[in-house]
C-alpha cells in the first residue's frame, strides 16, 4: 500500500494543475467554440444557431481592417524584428569589450511590458511632446512626425514600438545560435581566404535554419495577439486605423456587448494562431521520429 501510494505521489502532486489547465484553458476553448454558433449578446445563449456569427464576421468592415492591419504590422514586425536581431547579434558575435553592457541594453526592452512600451512610444511620437515637438524646438519648424495621430501611417507606429520591444529578444536567440556554430569550421574557412562576409552568409546563418524557425513562431504568435501595445499606444484608433483581431474582439465582447461575434474572431484567431504552429510541431515531432 505505501509503495502503491509513493508511486502515485507525483500524480496526485500535478493533478491539480492539470485540472486547472483542463477547464480553465481548454474548457473555455470548448466555451467559446459553442458561443461561436449561437445569437449570443450581452448574456450568453446557448441554442445553436449555425455559422452566423461567423457570416456576420467576415462580412464586417472593421474585421476587415483589424486583418489587413494584422497582415501589415504582422509581416513589418517579423521581417524587421528579424534582421535587426540578426544584425545585433552578429555585432555582439565579434566579442567586442563591451558586449556585456550592449547585450543588457538591446535586452532590456523585453523585460518591459507591452502596457510599459505602448505608453512610452505615445509620449515618445507625440506631436506635442515627443520627436516632433523636440527637433522643431532645434530650429526645425518644419518638421513632422506624427504617425501616431496620422490614419495611414499609425499602424507603422504601432510596428515601431513593436520592433523595439522584441528585436532584443530575437537578437539572443540568433546569438546563441551563432556561439553552438562549431568554430573549426569557421577557422578552415578562413584559413581557405573566404570573406569574413562570405563565412557568415553561406555557412553560419544556413545552419541556423531551425532558430529563424523558432523565432517565426515566437513573433508570429505575438503578432497575432497583440493586443495591450495598440491599446496603450493609439487605442485602436485614429478611428479604426489600428484595429487589429485581439482589439476587435475586446470591443465586440466588452463595449458592444455581441459575445457571439468576440467568440467568432477568437475562434479564427485561434485557427490562424494552429495554422502556424501546428506544421511546426508536426516537423519537429517527425524529425526526432526520424
Amino acid at each position: 500500500m505505501i509503495e502503491w501510494f509513493e508511486r502515485q505521489i507525483p500524480k496526485i502532486v500535478l493533478a491539480p494543475s492539470f485540472m486547472a489547465v483542463l477547464v480553465f484553458v481548454y474548457g473555455f476553448i470548448a466555451w467559446t467554440a459553442w458561443i461561436s454558433f449561437t445569437r449570443s449578446k450581452l448574456l450568453p445563449n446557448y441554442e445553436i444557431k449555425g455559422v452566423i456569427q461567423y457570416e456576420r464576421l467576415f462580412a464586417a468592415p472593421r474585421w476587415d481592417t483589424a486583418m489587413s492591419n494584422l497582415f501589415v504590422f504582422g509581416t513589418l514586425f517579423i521581417v524587421i524584428s528579424m534582421l535587426l536581431g540578426l544584425l545585433l547579434a552578429i555585432l555582439l558575435d565579434q566579442k567586442i569589450r563591451t558586449e556585456g553592457a550592449l547585450r543588457t541594453i538591446y535586452l532590456y526592452p523585453m523585460a518591459l511590458s507591452m502596457i510599459v512600451t505602448g505608453t512610452a512610444w505615445k509620449w515618445i511620437m507625440n506631436p506635442g511632446l515627443g520627436i516632433e515637438n523636440m527637433v522643431r524646438g532645434w530650429g526645425f519648424e518644419s518638421f513632422s512626425f506624427d504617425w501616431v495621430i496620422d490614419p495611414d501611417m499609425a499602424i507603422y507606429a504601432v510596428v515601431i514600438a513593436g520592433v523595439w520591444q522584441a528585436s532584443g529578444f530575437v537578437m539572443a536567440l540568433f546569438l546563441a545560435g551563432l556561439r553552438s556554430v562549431d568554430e573549426e569550421i569557421i577557422k578552415a574557412a578562413q584559413i581557405d581566404g573566404i570573406p569574413h562576409w562570405r563565412i557568415y552568409s553561406a555557412i553560419i546563418i544556413p545552419s541556423m535554419a531551425p532558430i529563424f524557425l523558432s523565432a517565426f513562431i515566437v513573433l508570429a504568435h505575438l503578432a497575432i495577439k497583440s493586443f495591450d501595445l495598440v491599446i496603450a499606444l493609439t487605442g485602436g484608433g485614429p478611428g479604426y486605423a489600428t484595429d487589429l483581431p485581439a482589439t476587435y474582439m475586446y470591443a465586440m465582447a466588452f463595449s458592444r456587448g455581441d459575445i457571439g461575434q468576440a467568440a467568432s474572431s477568437a475562434m479564427v484567431m485561434m485557427g490562424v494562431v494552429f495554422a502556424i504552429v501546428v506544421p511546426y510541431l508536426y516537423s519537429e515531432l517527425r524529425a526526432k521520429h526520424d
